[in-house]
């Protein structure tokens, strides 16, 4: 995406206050280019629906768009039998922003507390209408993870009375342990009301047995939010849930529109009981796939790579690089959308939120960003041919605790039709060479220590203790050269 279309694009983003332009907004903007982008921004299931679903979903188009949808009620009486769920405990909406919506107005009075950076509308929403909105910064240091315990204690000396967590949380994607959610529920069962948005946790590798819904119901001011759409990659169809006990529910059920559901929404529900298969395949897939980009993503040097449980990764990018200059020109030279959070309270335009993609696309990505930050100085490149002269990287030099040794070790192909030269590591001691296997998907990768920065255990965010797919670097290997890519990994792998 070039020229002025590509201007057009990139300063869509500039304009942009909370949340990145849709894709019909880029789509026009660039002149029908949309289709051309490989879309890290928007956090979509890649799996599911399947190509199957989707050609009986454009079958029925006609009557999907022509009628008016079953009521609400119809819609979530079949959801729940899918789930397993009490339709009086469930409120279906328009979207889970619908629902955050009535929320705001319906049960926070004055005030309320949320961890940040999280997802925009927890702390957009209640502003919006006035209310105290009461932010705890989740620390850096220990890999934004939240701990339960400070968090009641920031809730109770700031007198909040509404308390929300996103699990996992956006755009880190940090996951708490089902016991500390619980735990928290029950220091704050005198709260007005306390929210566990949890519309990514189906991506998380034990979301089903994390999820505290079964126990919402059983509370009287506890609500669990989940989402549809992220869930079954469908952010067009606009649909998600709240579970709560039958009071909560039955108070939010009855403020939304009639109709609020559209036959969209409705085709899918009624569509999915012949479909579970490949629903829990493609969250397999996706797991499986957000391992891979974790290792790809960390062998960038200066890149920091936050343990996630979401469908995305959230990355610190090295030092001296401005996330806004990375998208726009990895949008307008390399086509890949990414979301830079400069504009998320609590976070800065050196943190980039990054969608899980199949292996295809994160090897574009790592190429294309590689480029931009280094001027591709980290592949081995045949000499080109005369071309006008290349845009300048975005850094002067390759951070000095990351800079590969002269003795590069390929470490894996780019695709073919990209064109591209093998990326360049560090020389790979010689003790070591077994690490240029294929990373085995089913294991964590290496890319995470044994604990977070800060000292927490992983097993805090959700993550079970690295069991390394790849040979992890001793201390030895690290006075030998090695490095992983991510300083504060390096720094716990020589204090080992």
């Amino acid at each position: 995406m070039a020229g002025s279309n590509g201007s057009n694009v990139t300063a869509l983003f500039r304009a942009s206050t909370a949340h990145s332009p849709s894709y019909f907004t880029l789509n026009r903007a660039g002149g029908g280019a949309a289709g051309e982008i490989v879309d890290f921004c928007i956090p979509c299931n890649p799996y599911f629906p399947t190509p199957g679903m989707f050609d009986e979903l454009g079958s029925r188009l006609r009557e999907i768009l022509t009628y008016y949808p079953s009521s609400a009620d119809t819609i979530t009486a079949e959801l729940c039998q899918l789930l397993g769920l009490n339709p009086q405990t469930v409120a279906m909406g328009n979207g889970s922003t619908e629902l955050i919506t009535w929320i705001d107005h319906l049960l926070v009075r004055e005030s309320l507390a949320v961890p940040v950076p999280t997802f925009g509308r927890w702390t957009d929403q209640p502003m919006e209408t006035g209310k105290r909105v009461d932010m705890l910064l989740l620390p850096e240091a220990r890999g934004f993870a939240l701990d339960p315990s400070s968090f009641v204690q920031f809730v109770r000396s700031r007198g909040s009375r509404v308390a929300v967590i996103c699990n996992p949380n956006n755009p880190d994607g940090g996951l708490l342990p089902k016991q500390q959610v619980l735990s928290l529920l029950d220091q704050l069962q005198d709260l007005d009301l306390v929210v566990v948005d949890e519309s990514f946790l189906e991506f998380a590798d034990e979301g089903q047995e994390t999820s505290v819904a079964a126990e919402a119901v059983l509370r009287t001011n506890v609500i669990v939010l989940r989402s549809l759409g992220k869930n079954f990659g469908l952010h067009g169809v606009r649909f998600g849930y709240l579970v709560a006990n039958p009071g909560l529910a039955g108070k939010v059920r009855a403020a939304l529109p009639k109709w609020n559901l559209n036959s969209f929404a409705e085709t899918v529900v009624f569509m999915l009981k012949e479909h579970r298969e490949e629903y829990a395949g493609s969250l397999t897939q996706v797991c499986r796939d957000r391992q891979e980009m974790i290792w790809r993503l960390s062998q960038l040097p200066g890149l920091t790579v936050y343990p996630s449980q979401g469908n995305f990764v959230y990355v610190r990018l090295p030092e001296g690089a401005d996330g806004a200059i990375l998208r726009d020109r990895l949008l307008a030279e390399h086509g890949v959308l990414v979301r830079e959070c400069g504009n998320k309270i609590g976070s800065s335009s050196r943190f980039v939120r990054l969608v899980v993609r199949p292996e295809q696309d994160v090897v574009h990505l790592v190429t294309a960003m590689d480029q931009v930050l280094y001027g591709g100085r980290l592949r081995s490149a045949p000499v080109p041919a005369p071309a006008p002269e290349p845009p300048q990287p975005m850094l002067a030099q390759i951070p000095a605790q990351a800079r590969p040794e002269p003795q590069p070790q390929p470490a894996f192909q780019a695709q073919p039709q990209q064109q591209m030269p093998a990326p360049m590591l560090a020389q790979v001691p010689a003790q070591s060479q077994s690490q240029a296997q294929p990373l085995p998907l089913q294991n964590p990768p290496l890319a995470l220590a044994q604990e977070s920065p800060g000292g927490q255990p992983l097993a805090a965010r959700g993550l079970a203790p690295a069991q390394s797919a790849r040979p992890g670097p001793t201390a030895a290997a690290m006075a030998a050269g090695y490095t992983s890519g991510t300083a504060a990994v390096d720094r716990l792998i020589v204090q080992a």
